[in-house]
C-alpha cells in the first residue's frame, strides 16, 4: 500500500521522506508544489514512487483516483509568519488540509498532520487546550482554526487522527526557507561568512540574546511522526524538546561546533560577547507586539501517548547539524 507525504519536498516532509526509506517504504507518493523548483534538491538522494503536484493530487482524491492509502503525511503548509495574504493562508493551511481530512475518514486512513506552536501567541503557557491558544498571525490562525475543526469532529473519526504541534524546528533541508529558516542556520551562515552571529538585544524582560525558545532538532520531530504511524492515539500533540534554550546558547552552539571543525577551542558566551564573536542588535520595535519571546512545549499529553524518547539539547542537535552543512556545503 501507498503512503502519502504532502510537502515532501519541504523540509520536514523531506526528512520524513528519507526517514521512510531508511525503514524501507519507497512506495511513497510526493505531493507539494514546485513553483520554486530548487525545492527538488531536498529529494534527490530520496525514492518515491511517484510526484504530484498538489492541485493536481486534491483534485485526483476528489475524483476518487487513488485507493486507500497506509497513511497520509500532511506535512504541507505555507509556513511563513510573515506573510499578509490570508485568503491565500487559509485556503492553503485550512482548506486544504479539510479536504485531505475528510478524504482519510472516508477511506479508513490514519492521518498524521503539522500543526504549530504558533497558535499559543505569547503564551506564557504551552498545554494543548483552547485555553491557552492565541495565534498572533495569520499563520498561527490558520492552523489554530484546523486544530478547532479537528476537535469538533473528534466524536464522528472512524480513522486515528494525530496534530503535530512543532514548535521551533531545525536541522537538515532547510535551507530553501529563506528568511523562514532556522536561527540555527543563519547563525552557520553568518559565522563561516562574517566571522560572528547577530543577536537581539535583551527585549520582554530578558538581558541580551537571552530570549528562549523551544528549539526541536528535526530528527525528533520524525521520530514522533513514525511513532504515531506505529501506534496511533488521537489528538493534538506538542513537539518540542521540552525545554527553553536562550538564542545565546544557539549561538554558542553553532560558533563552537564549526570551531571544533576547523581545530579551535571553544569560547564561552562572555568571550564570544566581548570579542565580537557574538553581536547584539536593535530589537525591531515593530516585532515587540508580536514576538514569542519565550516558548516551551508542555510535553505531557505527548509522554502519555507513549512518545518517550529523549530530545536533543540544542548543544547535541546543533552539533549535527553544523555536521550535516559542512558535508553539504
Amino acid at each position: 500500500m501507498m503512503i502519502v507525504v504532502t510537502g515532501a519536498a519541504g523540509f520536514i516532509g523531506s526528512n520524513l521522506v528519507k526517514a521512510l526509506n531508511e525503514r524501507g517504504e519507497t512506495n511513497i507518493i510526493a505531493v507539494d508544489d514546485l513553483e520554486r523548483a530548487d525545492t527538488f534538491r531536498n529529494l534527490v538522494d530520496c525514492d518515491i514512487s511517484d510526484y504530484l503536484d498538489k492541485r493536481e493530487f486534491i483534485e485526483r482524491v476528489q475524483r476518487g483516483d487513488f485507493a486507500r492509502p497506509q497513511i497520509v503525511f500532511h506535512q504541507g503548509a505555507c509556513s511563513d509568519t510573515m506573510a499578509t495574504d490570508g485568503r491565500f493562508m487559509m485556503e492553503n493551511n485550512f482548506r486544504y488540509s479539510m479536504h485531505l481530512l475528510q478524504w482519510c475518514q472516508q477511506v479508513d486512513t490514519p492521518f498524521i498532520y503539522a500543526s504549530s506552536a504558533a497558535v499559543y501567541g505569547l503564551g506564557p503557557i504551552f498545554v494543548e487546550e483552547r485555553l491557552y491558544e492565541r495565534p498572533l498571525n495569520i499563520y498561527g490562525y490558520s492552523k489554530f482554526q484546523f486544530d478547532q475543526a479537528v476537535r469538533r469532529m473528534y466524536p464522528t473519526f472512524k480513522a486515528p487522527v494525530m496534530g503535530l504541534r512543532y514548535f521551533n524546528v531545525y536541522g537538515p533541508r532547510e535551507g530553501h526557507k529563506d528568511r523562514m529558516a532556522s536561527v540555527a542556520f543563519h547563525h552557520y551562515h553568518q559565522f563561516r561568512h562574517e566571522g560572528r552571529v547577530k543577536l537581539f538585544q535583551g527585549s520582554h524582560g530578558y538581558a541580551d540574546g537571552e530570549q528562549r525558545r523551544d528549539f526541536i532538532y528535526v530528527d525528533d520531530a520524525i521520530r514522533v511522526n513514525l511513532h504515531f504511524w506505529n501506534r496511533p492515539a488521537s489528538g493534538i500533540f506538542n513537539v518540542g524538546s521540552g525545554r527553553a534554550q536562550s538564542f545565546n546558547e544557539v549561538a554558542v552552539a553553532v560558533i563552537n561546533s564549526l570551531r571544533e571543525a576547523n581545530g579551535q577551542t571553544a569560547l564561552q558566551l562572555k568571550q564570544a560577547a566581548s570579542q565580537g564573536t557574538i553581536e547584539y542588535v536593535e530589537f525591531p520595535v515593530a516585532l515587540r507586539d508580536r514576538y514569542q519571546a519565550y516558548t516551551q512545549a508542555d510535553m505531557s499529553r505527548l509522554r502519555g501517548a507513549g512518545y518517550l524518547e529523549p530530545m536533543f539539547t540544542v548543544e547535541q542537535g546543533v552539533a549535527s547539524y553544523v555536521r550535516w552543512l559542512l558535508r553539504h556545503a
